[in-house]
């Protein structure tokens, strides 16, 4: 199969039929074999039903309906373990990601090959209080990965299918996808300038503690690509740089008091920062300690990604 396309919604009823007869003209025209993957992450009106009503109309729909709401990064999760297509696409359910991208985006994956192109919603139809933190969480992914992209949260986005059978994305980690695959040996990564529409149908889904969340789940992404199978490394470090700044300072209190023969040094604040620092370079050591535990009996341990094997 040449494309899988997946697509994970919430309360969508009014633009589902609209973009599934678009998508159908598209692929159609195009001459791409393709699956389209939807993932209801447990709406509340009847986009379940519209969608079996467009089963009957386009065979190769597939629906997977979630009992509740467990968010954007769970329904892609079980849509990239269900997808067959040889390069997978992303988009979102509300009409603003437009389906003319689709064939050029399959081609940069399939022709071009790349692991990963990314949409960049060069020019941008949202508020200004959606605009401005997704400008300034796509600088800091960028300066913190190394990635070169502009719009890491476009929803648009196309992969070879070895990328996604390979990550696995929770939490709300969708966004950070490309920094998720680099961090698995993944680099061929790019970006296309893609058309951004206005909202047509519904609400956004877009809250305030998105930007907190978002900061929080890249620093996760970043720790747990370099230290997750070496806690140690970070722990320990850090363990030991605050143990030896204790040291220092209690020795420095100590050879004070016996040359100068000053009065109790329990009494001065530099003594109890001593002690603090002393503390926490004992506990982030000793963190240290149960998070190689942790990690050494973890059932993915030594679950190393392998690329091509010749025997």
């Amino acid at each position: 199969m040449d494309l899988s396309i997946v697509i994970a919604l919430l309360n969508e009823e009014e633009s589902l039929p609209e973009l599934v007869d678009w998508i159908d003209r598209v692929v159609n025209q195009a001459k791409l074999t393709t699956e389209l993957i939807m993932i209801d992450d447990g709406s509340t009106d009847s986009s379940w039903a519209v969608l079996q009503g467009l089963k009957k109309k386009y065979s190769y729909i597939k629906g997977i309906k979630f009992r509740r709401n467990y968010g954007k990064s769970a329904a892609l999760n079980v849509g990239f373990e269900k997808a067959s297509g040889d390069v997978v696409l992303t988009m979102d359910a509300d009409m603003q990601d437009s389906p003319d991208e689709i064939p050029a985006l399959y081609a940069m994956v399939k022709n071009d090959h790349f692991d990963i192109v990314s949409g960049w919603k060069q020019k941008r139809h949202d508020p200004i209080g959606k605009t401005i933190p997704s400008k300034f969480f796509n600088r800091v992914t960028r300066h913190f990965s190394g990635i070169k992209l502009h719009d890491f949260n476009c929803g648009l986005k196309a992969y070879n299918q070895e990328v996604v059978k390979n990550i696995e994305i929770y939490g709300d980690m969708h966004r950070y996808i490309p920094v998720i695959a680099k961090m698995n040996g993944f680099n061929k990564i790019t970006e296309k300038v893609v058309e951004h529409r206005a909202r047509k149908y519904g609400v956004s889904k877009f809250g305030v503690g998105r930007m907190m969340y978002g900061f929080l789940d890249l620093m996760t992404v970043l720790f747990l690509g370099k230290f997750g199978k070496r806690p140690m490394h970070f722990f320990g470090t850090w363990g030991i740089f605050f143990m030896f700044i204790g040291f220092a300072i209690l020795f420095y209190l100590t050879i004070v008091k016996m040359i100068y023969h000053t009065g109790g040094i329990a009494t001065r604040p530099l003594f109890f920062f001593g002690i603090l620092t002393l503390i926490i370079g004992t506990q982030l050591f000793v963190t240290g300690f149960v998070a190689e535990l942790v990690s050494r009996n973890a059932v993915d341990r030594n679950n190393y990604k392998i690329a091509e094997e010749m025997q």
